[in-house]
């Protein structure tokens, strides 16, 4: 199954960069276990997207564990929307990624 995240920033972008590096390095740390295909800011710079590839047996607390995690929620500086998404048209593709 995969899942769309949406993170909206919630306080000023300086506030926000305040804790990007650690946002990144958890980035990443989903991106090594399997979790993470993509991400990336939205333009204009309001927050970001992240498309996520999650296990059919736990959805919702797989993407509640992430939303948990990341230090932009931790810190109240991001707001997350979660979206689970069942992908027909180019599934396969994004089974390769």
């Amino acid at each position: 199954m995969y899942a769309l995240a949406i993170i909206r920033y919630r306080r000023p972008l300086d506030e926000v960069r305040a804790h990007h590096a650690a946002h990144r390095a958890y980035l990443q740390s989903l991106k090594a276990q399997g979790l993470l295909v993509a991400s990336g800011p939205l333009e204009p710079r309001s927050g970001g997207a992240l498309l996520l590839r999650v296990p059919e047996d736990a959805v919702e607390a797989t993407l509640d564990k992430i939303r948990d995690g990341d230090p932009y929620w931790k810190a109240g500086v991001g707001q997350y929307e979660l979206l689970a998404w069942n992908v027909h048209t180019g599934r396969e593709d994004l089974d390769r990624a």
